[in-house]
C-alpha cells in the first residue's frame, strides 16, 4: 500500500509480533476488568454482611456468606487450641493468630479466631493463650481460613499431644484431624470488644479497590493501541526506505 511517497510494507515478523502483543495486552485488560468486578462484589458482600447479626448454628453455617456478622452461644475448648503461624500483626510484626474451638450450645464445633499474639522468646516457648470454658455468647465476623499465595507441601505442625498446636496455613481437613472432631466451615473473627481476645484489627482482605484495576485495564488497552500505532509507523518507514532503494 502506498500513501503519498511512502510505501506500507511491514514484514510478517512485525505483523506476528504486533498481533501477539495486542492479544496479550487485551487479555490482560479484560483480566483487570474481571478483577474489578470481583472487588466490587466483595465490597458489596462485606457491606451486606455488616448490616445484620445472624445466630450461628450447625444448620445455617454452610449457607452464610463471608463477612457475615454472627453470634454464637456455647463454650471454648481451652485445651485444644491452634496457633496459626506466620501471621503478622496490624503493624507487620511476626506472630501467631490464636484459633480456639468453640462448641455451640445447639451442637457442633466452630473455630473462633481470638486475634494476634506475639511469639515466645524462642520457637519452642509458646505463648500462654488459656481461656475460660464457661458458657458465653461470642460475636464476630464469619470468614475463611487464611490461605497462602502459593501452597507448598504441608509442613508438619505440632506433634503428639502437644497443645496449643502450631500450624502453618492449615486446611480444614488437617485441623479436623488434629482436633479429632468435625468443625463447621469457616472461621469467626472475634469482635474487638469481646473479652478473652488478643490484637484484633479485622478488615476485608481487599488489597486494592476496583478503581485501581480499571485504571490498569485502561493502561493495557493503551499499550495495545500503542503496539498497533508502532506497527503502522515502522511499517511506513520501512516502506519509504524500500522506495528510495529502488530508485
Amino acid at each position: 500500500m502506498r500513501i503519498a511517497n511512502r510505501n506500507f510494507a511491514p514484514t510478517l515478523f512485525a505483523l506476528a509480533i504486533t498481533i501477539a502483543a495486542v492479544v496479550v495486552f487485551v487479555r490482560l485488560a479484560f483480566w483487570q476488568i474481571g478483577r474489578a468486578a470481583e472487588k466490587e462484589a466483595m465490597q458489596a458482600q462485606y457491606a451486606a454482611g455488616q448490616q445484620s447479626v445472624v445466630e450461628l448454628t450447625a444448620a445455617n453455617t454452610a449457607t452464610l456468606e463471608q463477612y457475615q456478622r454472627v453470634s454464637a452461644r456455647g463454650h471454648y475448648d481451652s485445651a485444644h487450641q491452634i496457633l496459626l503461624d506466620s501471621m503478622p500483626s496490624a503493624m507487620g510484626q511476626p506472630g501467631y493468630r490464636v484459633v480456639t474451638p468453640f462448641e455451640l450450645e445447639q451442637g457442633g464445633w466452630v473455630l473462633v479466631d481470638r486475634g494476634w499474639h506475639r511469639p515466645g522468646a524462642t520457637r519452642s516457648h509458646l505463648p500462654g493463650v488459656a481461656v475460660g470454658e464457661n458458657a458465653r455468647t461470642v460475636a464476630g465476623q464469619l470468614t475463611v481460613l487464611p490461605r497462602p499465595g502459593v501452597r507448598l507441601a504441608a509442613a508438619p505442625g505440632g506433634s503428639g499431644d502437644q497443645w496449643p498446636r502450631v500450624m502453618n496455613y492449615p486446611e480444614q481437613a488437617s485441623i479436623e484431624q488434629a482436633l479429632d472432631r468435625k468443625v463447621l466451615p469457616g472461621l469467626v473473627l472475634l469482635d474487638a470488644d469481646q473479652p478473652d481476645g488478643f490484637e484484633r484489627v479485622w478488615q476485608a482482605r481487599i488489597d486494592m479497590g476496583s478503581d485501581r484495576h480499571l485504571s490498569y485495564a485502561v493502561q493495557w488497552f493503551a499499550f495495545a493501541l500503542a503496539a498497533v500505532a508502532l506497527f503502522v509507523v515502522l511499517g511506513f518507514r520501512r516502506g519509504q526506505l524500500l522506495d528510495e532503494q529502488s530508485k
